[in-house]
């Protein structure tokens, strides 16, 4: 079919191109004669030529990958340099944002289908300070049938809601407090993912993961079969006419860590300390979203409420670190965390958006020998606000200014405003829901 309209495009091209002419000549007529019988058999030969699936060969150019370039910044203005949430030193508390104008992380993306059954993705983080980290990098199903798609290699974990967003795709310049103390602001996996599609109305889908544990919570595996990590995942969702639409999750994430250093942790002598961990890590997590927007028509205003809960219980042995002195005993503790946050489109190309944030460190059960050295119980509530107000002039731009009242570390508190800008060149394809 194709085919036959490319030929009949070019033959009244060539046409309007003759007979724009003052004066056809018999040699002008002749000439294009020629042309379309030329034209003709190239279109037959393409059309009888035998599938690139059966030669496996492929010809220059038929390789059509979509590509997109994600650029961002940002201008962060902030009374207190970043440290980590009271009551949890030993996790990362990598904020994502600096003081001052920043170059933010860039993102290239390749895309495409390999061949009826199966799609390529890859995604590549450029550092602004240097460096090509692959950031995802799997293939995916497209043929399994029986609502069934199988991921494999390196992508973003399916627990939860945000996790498998991209920086570009958040409603804030931030993650929530709880994705960046349980979960270094996002957690990656390579290994396999597996995902059904129930043939329901309403939406219900359930999935397991099985990877490595490259990332925190847990620790790289060296020269170890298996996998590290597990997850599993449930949503169900909906539509309310055609005003409303839900989501609803469950999530659970096991993982196990083997000498998982963290630095700058207090303690009882008022001193720094370098501690490891080596234990089995657990997590549970909870997601909701609900959205709305009047006659169905989201181009022009809608609501956007959601939500999420995690908890997480880590049961090991801790090595307190002191003078060069290693002392290593039992170690429990269950910490948890989550957020709540509504974004609205109040108008053509504007949005406005409230996140409250809130953690919770839970009181540690420490062995004898390091009572006197770890702290237990912080005895204090980490929490945040965020106001955020941005500008979409169109799907591919976009700039945002953001406020915050972080109240995260005891005595510490810090009023945050920050300027971003994303711009989105070449393809790219629609969001999750």
């Amino acid at each position: 079919m194709f085919n036959k309209i490319y030929f009949g495009a070019a033959i009244a091209a060539l046409l309007v191109h003759s007979f724009n002419a003052t004066a056809a000549s018999d040699t002008d007529l002749q000439t294009l004669r020629d042309q379309v019988q030329l034209l003709e058999q190239r279109v037959n030969q393409q059309s009888n030529s035998t599938p690139v699936a059966a030669t496996g060969a492929i010809s220059e150019g038929a390789f059509n990958p979509a590509i997109s370039l994600i650029l961002s910044g940002t201008y962060g203005q902030l009374q207190q340099a970043e440290a980590s949430a009271t009551g949890f030193a030993m996790s990362p508390n990598n904020s994502g944002y600096s003081q001052g104008f920043s170059l933010k992380e860039s993102e290239l993306g390749i895309s495409a289908n390999i061949d009826p059954q199966f799609r390529g993705v890859g995604t590549f983080s450029l550092d602004p300070a240097g460096g090509i980290s692959v950031e995802n990098g799997f293939v995916q199903t497209s043929a399994l049938g029986n609502g069934l798609n199988l991921k494999f290699g390196r992508y973003f974990s399916g627990l939860g809601y945000l996790n498998e967003q991209h920086t570009h795709a958040w409603d804030f310049v931030d993650q929530p407090l709880v994705y960046r103390v349980l979960w270094d602001n996002q957690i990656g996996e390579d290994g396999l993912q597996l995902k059904w599609l129930a043939p329901t109305d309403m939406f219900v889908e359930v999935g397991g993961e099985v990877g490595r544990g490259r990332g925190f919570p847990g620790t790289d595996r060296q020269n170890k079969n298996g996998s590290g990590a597990g997850v599993l995942f449930a949503h169900i969702g909906d539509d309310i006419g055609i005003e409303h639409s839900w989501r609803a999750g469950a999530s659970l994430h096991q993982t196990h860590a083997v000498d998982r250093v963290s630095t700058a942790v207090p303690d009882f002598h008022n001193g720094f300390v370098t501690n490891s961990f080596s234990g089995d890590s657990q997590t549970t997590g909870l997601d909701f979203v609900w959205k709305y927007s009047p006659n169905g028509n989201t181009a022009n205003r809608y609501v956007k409420l959601q939500g999420e809960y995690f908890r997480r219980k880590e049961t090991g042995d801790l090595t307190y670190n002191t003078a060069g002195t290693n002392i290593t005993d039992s170690f429990d503790v269950t910490q948890s965390g989550w957020y709540l946050q509504s974004v609205a489109q109040f108008m053509p190309h504007w949005h406005a958006g409230l996140r409250y944030d809130q953690l919770d460190s839970g009181t540690a059960t420490v062995g004898a020998m390091n009572l006197a050295n770890v702290i237990s119980n912080y005895g204090y509530t980490p929490k945040r606000t965020s106001l955020m107000v941005d500008y979409n002039p169109s799907e591919f731009t976009r700039v945002r200014v953001q406020l915050a009242q972080d109240e995260s570390r005891q005595g510490l508190a810090d009023k945050q405003f920050f300027v971003q800008y994303i711009m989105s060149l070449g393809a790219h394809g629609a969001h999750q829901y």
